[in-house]
Formats: C-alpha cells, structure tokens, sequence
C-alpha cells in the first residue's frame, strides 16, 4: 500500500482540488492506496471540507490536530497513522504535483529507499524564498555529506523502514534524507514539477532559515555524538581550562618579570572564569553521559540498526 501525507493548515480553497488531482492520479499507479490529510489547526473551516471529503471518498482519511503545532509535528502525524509500506509527503497547496508521485515510486522500485524532489524551476519569490533555500541547501549538503539540491520540497517518497522510529522536532522534516542516509538508506532525488500557488498566501518567510540552520546544528550533534556526548561538553571544558591554565601562567609571568599588578590586566578573571566554565561543562558532559544511558536503557533501544539476517531465527538479542 502506498500513503500519501499531506499536513493541511488554511487550505480550504485547495482542498477539493486536492481531492480531485489526487482522485484522478493515484489509481493510475494501479497499488492500494491511501490518502492522510493532517489538519494542523485550521482556522478557516478546513475541517469541515475534510470531513466532506472523507465522507464521500473513504481512501481519503482525515487526522484532526487540537491546535497548530507545526508542519514537522503534522507530517510525523501522518507518518504514525499510514499503513502503506511506502510514504509519500506533500503539500496541500497544489504546488507539488500528483502525476509526480509514479516517478518516484518507480525511482524507488530501481533499489532506493528515499527519492526526494527536486523542484528546478521552483515557483515561488525569487529573492523571499528561491535565494535563501538554495544558500541553506548548499549549506545542509556541506554541513550532512547527504548532496541534494532541494530539502525544502515536501515532496519525496519512503520506504517504511528507514523511517520507523524517527521521531522529528522543530523544522526537521526536512532532514529526513539525512536521518535515513545515516541509518544506511539509499537516498537520491529527481527533478519534479512545481506550479505556482493559485490559492492562499505562503505560511513561510525568511525567520524559517534561521529555524532551520538551528535545527541543522541539531541534526549534526545527534548524528555524531548522541551516544558520546561527553565529547562534546568534555573536549569543550578542557580547551577552556586549557585557557584557564595558560592565561593564569602568562598574568604570573607579567607579575615576575614585568612587574605588572594583577589588577591592572584581565589575565587573572580570564583565568578564573574560564576554569569555571570548564568544569561546569565537563559535569554537564557528565550529566548528559547519565540522561542518553538512561534513555537507550530505559527503553531497551539499541544503538545499532540491523538491516537483515542470514540463518538467524527466533528473538533479537536484546530479548529476554
């Protein structure tokens, strides 16, 4: 079964074209199908043209979010309620186009397990949207060693499993190549069309980057240290006492031979406060140590992903 996931917020003006785009499209795939139309706290009567709409097509299944709580928190939303083996996100603005979703099944089908869109001829304000998303995909591809040209298109497809237990915060959708190509996941991209909104005013403007840069820095620390991050904090405590150790040495130095008081440079509170900020951060590292066991043993997590097995049988490991 393939599931489409569409987070829906002030759309009303859209939503019967959705229906009848999606309606049209997707049984020319010739698989089973389901649609999950997320409202993500609507306020302009969105729910109720839903509820109209799955009322007369019963493919098409609605999740009801009590208040706005995101794009990334609708989408995950939706990924929780699909059944389909693959998943498919998208827009409900009508910019992503329905007839694209064969191409990136069939780019699946060719052995991938992420095909994400790439929108070339992107339809949106060159100088508000299209010059800083190209700027942040360049940065994302640098900062990940994932190299796609457009994070920001909702729309791509998954298979399940690369996806299973992903859970996403703040603007991370986005990320979810970089989370599946970490986890071993074969990711590419292909071009797909973009039409211009005909409906309603984008919910997005330039604060997104910086929301998204943020939440980069996330991605990247949870990748590499958050089973370790006592790398972090600790290798950051001990430059700063490093510093600590050196300013304190030169501030002794000036006072021997150079007959320079104490107070009459910075040297010594430069000594103090960096000491200080080091030990503190070497305890949180600590700290952290103590919360990420916790978490991994709390909930009996691994920290490995098996793809598959040969001549095995019975219980994982980890079962009792």
């Amino acid at each position: 079964m393939i599931s489409v996931v569409i987070p829906i917020y002030n759309e009303r003006d859209n939503i019967f074209l959705l229906h009848e785009n999606l309606a049209r499209e997707l049984p020319l795939l010739g698989r089973e199908f389901e649609v999950i139309l997320v409202n993500d706290g609507s306020k302009d009567g969105s729910d109720e043209l839903l509820a109209e709409v799955s009322r007369k097509d019963s493919r098409f299944k609605v999740v009801n979010l009590r208040c706005n709580f995101g794009q990334t928190a609708a989408m995950m939303a939706g990924i929780d309620y699909a059944r389909g083996k693959i998943i498919v996100p998208m827009d409900g603005d009508l910019q992503n186009d329905p007839a694209d979703i064969r191409r990136l099944i069939e780019k699946l089908d060719e052995g991938y397990e992420v095909v994400s869109g790439w929108r070339i001829d992107r339809q949106d304000v060159a100088l508000k949207r299209n010059l800083p998303s190209r700027i942040a995909n360049r940065l994302i591809s640098w900062i990940s060693g994932v190299h796609l040209h457009d994070y920001g298109c909702s729309l791509k497809a998954y298979h399940r499993d690369v996806i299973k237990g992903v859970k996403l915060y703040g603007e991370m959708h986005r990320f979810i190549p970089i989370y599946a190509s970490w986890r071993g996941a074969r990711v590419t991209e292909i071009p797909v069309t973009h039409h211009p909104r005909i409906h309603g005013a984008s919910k997005y403007g330039l604060e997104r980057v910086v929301k998204v840069m943020l939440d980069l820095l996330v991605v990247k620390f949870l990748a590499k240290y958050a089973t370790k991050p006592i790398y972090v904090f600790g290798g950051f405590g001990i430059v700063n006492i490093g510093i600590s150790f050196f300013a304190g040495l030169f501030a002794v130095y000036l006072k021997l031979f150079e007959h320079t008081s104490f107070i009459q440079t910075p040297l010594p509170l430069l000594s103090v406060m960096t000491f200080i900020t080091g030990i503190m951060s070497i305890l949180m590292g600590l700290l952290a140590e103590l919360v990420m066991r916790t978490y991994y043993e709390s909930q009996n997590k691994p920290v490995y992903l098996v793809k598959d097995t040969l001549n095995l049988e019975g219980s994982s490991p980890c079962a009792e």
